[in-house]
């Protein structure tokens, strides 16, 4: 299965090639490496030069050459959200424009199922917030959880944007593997979760994360943590070599104990001006039947 981004009022994907990709950011164009485009460009350099801002990385270091008069940061609507855009040194945006289709996923099926219940979200490694908006928008209730102080004020200053800040909204700023472990002794449970793990990382005590390493144990604690009546879990996978039947297997596992559908597959976007498809990572999906 393929889910796609197409081009947005602030946002499209121009072109690719070479390694690259050619985006655009509400005004502003945008440069970033992309080992997945293994092509050719369609367009002329003089379209990619006209580009604000490029991320250059070689052997010797990794930075962004921003033209003059181009802002460290700025704004975007995006999936009925706004966003601020603030480039970072490690080429991220703040943004991952392919989960879009996710994003919509989750919000019909918390809009087609809030009328008989309330629904709990639990977002791991949440970042800045997308997937958390979009199911806060939707009428969910929704723990926000990231290692890092400074996603999580990104995520905040993005709800805040998109008319979220007082929305029932939990910040958290924990360990994932932690917060889960404590959670389940306070006794809480969650109908539905998101989670982004990551190849590598480290909690906000230095706590060692490695996907190789603790995946299995975040997946266990996953299926302590689920509620008796779950809408949906989804696991987004962006670590190379991985593939989404190995996303696929542990969600077999951790809810053989309800009936629902798996659904796996790729998420890409789609260059505004051509059929051309950017990969961008994986996913696997469970929603209750």
């Amino acid at each position: 299965m393929i889910l796609k981004t197409t081009k947005q009022k602030d946002y499209e994907l121009i072109d690719s090639g070479l390694g690259k990709k050619l985006e655009r950011y509400g005004s502003y164009l945008l440069v970033r490496p992309d080992p997945e485009a293994l092509w050719d460009k369609k367009l002329n350099d003089d379209i990619w030069e006209k580009a604000e801002l490029k991320f250059i990385r070689n052997e010797v270091k990794t930075k962004w050459i921003t033209k003059d008069g181009t802002p460290k940061s700025w704004n975007i609507s995006f999936g009925d959200l706004n966003f601020s855009i603030k480039p970072t040194s490690f080429k991220h945006t703040g943004l991952f424009p392919e989960q879009l289709p996710n994003w919509k996923w989750m919000e019909d099926l918390i809009t087609k199922n809030k009328k008989n219940r309330e629904i709990s979200v639990l977002n791991l490694f949440a970042y800045t917030g997308g997937a958390t908006l979009a199911c806060a928008k939707a009428g969910a209730d929704v723990c926000h959880v990231d290692g890092s102080k400074t996603a999580v004020a990104w995520a905040r200053e993005n709800a805040e944007l998109s008319g979220l800040k007082d929305a029932p909204i939990r910040w958290i700023i924990e360990d994932v593997l932690v917060f889960l472990k404590r959670e389940i002794k306070r006794g809480r449970r969650y109908d539905a979760i998101i989670m982004d793990p990551p190849s590598f990382g480290h909690g906000p005590k230095d706590e060692l994360w490695k996907i190789e390493e603790h995946f299995l144990m975040l997946m266990k604690l996953c299926k302590e943590i689920l509620s008796d009546k779950p809408l949906f879990v989804v696991i987004n996978g962006y670590t190379a070599g991985y593939s989404p039947i190995a996303y696929q297997n542990n969600l077999i596992e951790m809810m053989k104990e309800h009936k629902g559908n798996i659904e796996i597959g790729e998420l890409v976007i789609e260059e505004s001006d051509s059929e051309r498809l950017l990969p961008c990572g994986i996913f696997a999906r469970w929603s209750k039947s």
